[in-house]
């Protein structure tokens, strides 16, 4: 792509107020109809409001509708018809049409960009907050996915990212347990990374080392003559979505579940790097005859590369609250960057702390959290602690946590749907074994240098 394209998509003025005016459009209709609605009847229909307000994100595109996703997983914030809604904007958005394809697809590889393929389909196999997937056939025959970029998403996402700010702030006024402070840079820092395929690209080779020895975890090859700082062409990886072995043997499902653990996991543990959105569409399951072999790794956009310092304050808390130790506990919460903790603060977050970790401290075979619903995984423990947050807070929340926390709720959604039974103790232990943080730290090194990541 020339310059002058990339000139015309980035963040402009312009664009910026486009999006400033769709966005104000598309919600406020939306909320006149929800506020109608509402005016006729004491009861609200939450399922039908929730799939009004999952349309409109999904025609609006862009940052905003990822940060709904986003929003949907954390628990306690939004009724679970909303949250249940939401979180299959990612998996099940409108895609754009056959023309847009066309322009897009040339401002990225010129004007005989099909001449670059044997075979594109125009109508695309998937779409998403920031872009779409399409299949196509490289001249050697080998099944490509592209994934291509909405335009003027730069302006989009600066935009989106200015309302999302003023919407934490306020927050921040009128509920005082939580400051929310550095969760928009968090959040801003990672869309950014998102937008910028070759950094993606450089995820998957971060990944195709870090995952090296496991043969039931596919990540795909990327075709670099085929993209750009906006399109990202790849191997398709044929698979199954996993929910369609949710009604497979045990035996199946938890053969997906490790394969999902240990992809999710073992970088973390060993590298220091975590996939920010575990969520059902970023995967598939590969097999014959119907029967799971593997786990297929699609989406590298949302990836968080933490300090070694920050992973061994994960393994402090995890073997602080296994020995109770209290030392250990206030400083792991201190290198994860939580300040200013009194023992009553302390004993808050141990609420939380005790639901993410679990699963992880008993040595036995059992579900990830029995008898709860996807949807509703961590709410109670979520809403105890912001109650008590209420009353002794407010905690700044370190922009570290926010992607760690979410993606291990999100992680426990899945083994929810697939209804697992495994020994987690022994998985996340195997996960540890020769941990250090100097181990990390060296590791990490070596990788991003490998991937082009490097400082």
């Amino acid at each position: 792509m020339n310059d002058q394209t990339r000139d015309r998509e980035g963040n402009r003025l312009s664009a910026r107020l486009s999006r400033y005016a769709s966005v104000g459009t598309g919600l406020g209709a939306t909320a006149a109809r929800l506020a109608a609605g509402r005016m006729m009847t004491d009861k609200p229909d939450l399922s039908e409001e929730a799939k009004l307000f999952r349309a409109t994100l999904g025609s609006l595109k862009g940052p905003l509708m990822k940060v709904a996703q986003l929003l949907s997983t954390i628990p306690d914030l939004l009724p679970p018809e909303y949250a249940a809604e939401l979180s299959e904007l990612q998996a099940h958005a409108p895609a754009m049409g056959a023309s847009f394809v066309r322009r897009r697809m040339a401002a990225e590889l010129g004007m005989g960009w099909q001449d670059k393929f044997r075979a594109f389909e125009q109508t695309a196999a998937a779409a998403a907050s920031l872009g779409q997937v399409h299949r196509a056939i490289s001249h050697e025959g080998a099944a490509l996915a592209c994934k291509l970029q909405y335009p003027d998403m730069n302006s989009a996402v600066e935009a989106d990212l200015g309302q999302l700010n003023l919407l934490l702030m306020i927050h921040r006024r009128l509920d005082g347990a939580l400051d929310t402070s550095e969760i928009g840079q968090e959040i801003g820092a990672r869309l950014r990374e998102e937008l910028d395929y070759e950094r993606e690209a450089k995820h998957i080779a971060l990944y195709t080392a870090m995952l090296a020895r496991d043969a039931d975890i596919r990540v795909p090859r990327v075709h670099g003559e085929l993209s750009t700082r906006r399109l990202l062409t790849m191997t398709w990886l044929e698979g199954d979505p996993l929910l369609t072995f949710k009604d497979h043997s045990l035996d199946d499902r938890n053969l997906i579940a490790q394969s999902l653990f240990r992809a999710w996991w073992q970088p973390f543990c060993r590298y220091g790097v975590i996939h920010g959105d575990p969520h059902l569409g970023n995967y598939s399951v590969y097999g014959e005859s119907g029967r799971p072999e593997g786990l297929n790794l699609l989406d590298y956009g949302c990836i968080r590369i933490f300090p070694a310092a920050f992973v061994g304050g994960v393994v402090a808390l995890y073997r602080g609250l296994q020995k109770e130790d209290e030392a250990q506990i206030v400083h792991a919460y201190e290198t994860w960057g939580f300040k200013n903790l009194s023992k009553e603060l302390i004993g808050i977050l141990n609420i939380w702390a005790r639901f993410i970790y679990g699963p992880l401290m008993e040595d036995r075979v059992r579900a990830i959290a029995d008898g709860v619903k996807a949807a509703e995984y961590g709410r109670r423990q979520a809403f105890s602690v912001h109650k008590a947050l209420r009353d002794k807070g407010p905690v700044v929340v370190p922009r570290e946590f926010v992607f760690m926390d979410r993606a291990a709720i999100g992680l426990g959604g899945v083994f929810i749907h697939l209804r697992t039974e495994l020994n987690f103790y022994r998985l996340f232990n195997q996960a540890l074994e020769g941990f250090s943080v100097e181990t990390v730290a060296e590791r990490q090194r070596v990788a991003l240098d490998s991937a082009g990541l490097g400082l």
